[in-house]
């Protein structure tokens, strides 16, 4: 009996000690003193804005532009006490870093430095130190693009933040969050000709600039294109693409950065897991070419690169100089599962309607995104497209990735919800 008291006592006084550990570490595990604060960035790409690294949110990030060094700052708006740094690394992480604080913004003292880094979730400690700023300044990405934090956590004595160690089979940190694999097609060349439109009518169109497929051109279809070439990373993309050519005081400008996405958000998670490949010689027209008003149907919008402030419009914006007009555009990611185009080139396809697709268009495939940036900036009123005004945007795919590249691709970084880059992998 008294053996069983005893264990009986001891089981109760762990329960206590259990339960001040639990205290403790929730006083340790406090928020950052960062969340909530001003960040800023040296730069930002696909509106993935530096607040989102200090906004306690997982699932949104900041972004930088493909290239080195680049920087994310925060401003606590007076001298406050700092001893620790948690860095939540999306997939573009930097390999190489400084951990820098200011009391001015402009005189920087490093309090430490990292290199040959792997990403995932890093804790900094560091001497405790007195100050406005403080920022991460990467000098060296792990990846083709620029780098990306989920989140920029700064802690000061009496918080801290968790240290986790994720076992080997696990991904480090929280990659897989995203899905979306892409392809990055430049330009290629400009032709009066519309392969979808007017197939096998050579200067029947406005003017189109063109992307990914070198071949392209009125006469083409799903044969030409395969036994063709291109430019896109990854070549093995052979699919073309093209939007009407745009002009500053009536001189064509191409794009310099032209990203496509494919993507599967826009239905929910249960539906995410059922998309299917798109198929070989599937043509999709997102946009409308003969609008005469900006139309919100069209899913498409123009905003400027480095200069989030000015918003998004359905029309030309006004961008600050040194910043890049950008066009965002989505396709239809619900196909009939008939049909690899129709009489109007666009009855095939649907949008989702609230986040599944429609019993008429019940197969959901890969959504695809189209970013353009331009090295246009200031008065809208010298640009124009060749179909008018900018909220005659629009764009055409005639899809002609190999079918195994495809599928993989859907089954490796689609379904399963993880953000893969050029080459099919994560």
């Amino acid at each position: 009996m008294s053996l069983t008291i005893t264990w009986a006592r001891i089981a109760a006084i762990g329960v206590l000690i259990l339960a001040m550990l639990t205290i403790v570490t929730q006083r340790a595990e406090a928020a950052p003193i960062s969340q909530g604060k001003t960040a800023t960035a040296s730069s930002v790409e696909g509106g993935h804005v530096a607040a989102n690294a200090v906004d306690g949110n997982a699932g949104s990030r900041w972004s930088s532009l493909f290239s080195d060094p680049q920087w994310l700052r925060v401003d606590f708006g007076a001298a406050t006490s700092m001893n620790q740094v948690v860095l939540r690394w999306e997939a573009a992480y930097a390999t190489a870093y400084q951990l820098q604080t200011s009391s001015n913004g402009t005189t920087w003292a490093t309090v430490a430095t990292r290199t040959a880094q792997t990403g995932g979730v890093q804790t900094i400690n560091f001497t405790q130190t007195s100050a406005r700023y403080i920022r991460v300044y990467t000098t060296a990405r792990a990846t083709a693009y620029g780098v990306s934090l989920w989140e920029f956590e700064v802690y000061g004595p009496g918080g801290t933040g968790p240290t986790p160690t994720p076992t080997p089979s696990q991904p480090q940190g929280p990659i897989v969050r995203v899905s979306e694999f892409l392809a990055d097609c430049p330009f290629t060349h400009r032709l009066p000709d519309d392969p979808i439109i007017y197939p096998g009518l050579p200067g029947a169109s406005h003017m189109h600039s063109f992307f990914g497929n070198l071949t392209t051109n009125a006469h083409s279809t799903v044969e030409t294109l395969l036994a063709g070439d291109s430019n896109c990373n990854p070549r093995i993309d052979l699919s073309s693409y093209w939007v009407p050519t745009l002009y500053v005081n009536d001189q064509p400008v191409e794009p310099v950065i032209t990203t496509f996405y494919y993507l599967g958000e826009g239905v929910r998670p249960e539906i995410t897991a059922q998309i299917q490949p798109l198929p070989l010689g599937l043509r999709i027209v997102a946009g409308n070419a003969k609008a005469t008003a900006p139309d919100a149907s069209t899913n498409s919008r123009w905003s400027c690169l480095h200069a989030n402030e000015a918003g998004a419009s359905k029309d030309f914006v006004n961008c600050p100089a040194g910043t890049m007009l950008e066009s965002y555009l989505d396709f239809p990611q619900c196909w009939d599962g008939v049909n690899l185009d129709s009489p109007d080139h666009k009855s095939h396809m649907a949008y989702p309607v609230n986040q599944a697709c429609p019993s008429t268009h019940p197969v959901p495939v890969p959504k695809l995104r189209q970013v353009l940036r331009y090295p246009v900036s200031g008065d809208p009123s010298r640009i124009r497209l060749a179909s008018g005004r900018g909220f005659t945007m629009h764009g055409d795919f005639f899809n002609a990735w190999p079918e195994a590249e495809m599928l993989q691709r859907v089954r490796d970084c689609i379904r399963p919800v993880i953000k893969c880059g050029a080459n099919g992998r994560p």
